[in-house]
């Protein structure tokens, strides 16, 4: 299970074989069913999450009950809720599995620890967060200034695996559109 991840930081990061035991003995390994929920809105996020297989998404109820999906998460990718685990607060979003996932799990006292020993470590997280903040803007700019196609190409190329294997109205959310305009774009696109 170890060796998804332990190929994914040692090609980011400079840790010694001592330093990948002691990250191993912190973690968990835990298995999601489909549609399980990882973080329940209310709830306060205690874990920093490593996915090995599977896809999950972290979305949000606007007033009206609808939901809408903020990003997807597919293997060698991190997930959580930065807010709410960083500053100890009830979330305002959920976490799901979207098909039968595997993720690795540090709880954040120990991923706290390891990054406190391990300064290599530190700064791999440091370098995460850098380019997940940068993500999150790049997000934010494509759904203020890019066309729906446009945003549905981008969505394409950060996503390659997630489009035929989720429901395509988490993909509109995604995109910020309808899923009548995602099937005109997507027919479009095809045909193209």
């Amino acid at each position: 299970m170890f060796e998804i991840f332990d190929k994914y930081l040692l090609e980011l990061a400079d840790i010694t074989e001592d330093e990948l035991a002691a990250i191993h003995a912190s973690a968990n390994v835990k298995n999601f069913r489909k549609w399980q929920s990882l973080l329940h809105d209310g709830e306060v996020l205690q874990n920093m999450c490593f996915i090995t297989s599977g896809c999950f998404r972290l979305f949000r109820y606007d007033k009206s009950g609808n939901d809408h999906t903020v990003r997807f998460g597919v293997e060698n990718w991190w997930m959580n809720e930065p807010e709410s685990f960083n500053n100890g607060t009830q979330s305002k979003y959920n976490i799901e599995a979207l098909s039968a996932s595997t993720v690795i799990i540090w709880h954040k006292d120990d991923l706290l620890k390891l990054q406190a020993a391990i300064p290599a470590f530190k700064h791999f997280f440091e370098c995460l967060n850098s380019r997940a903040l940068e993500a999150a803007h790049e997000r934010i700019f494509n759904l203020i200034s890019a066309s729906a196609e446009e945003r549905y190409v981008q969505f394409q190329k950060t996503y390659p695996k997630v489009f035929n294997s989720v429901p395509l109205h988490m993909v509109a959310s995604y995109l910020g559109v309808s899923r009548e305009t995602l099937s005109r774009i997507r027919r479009d696109y095809l045909h193209k």
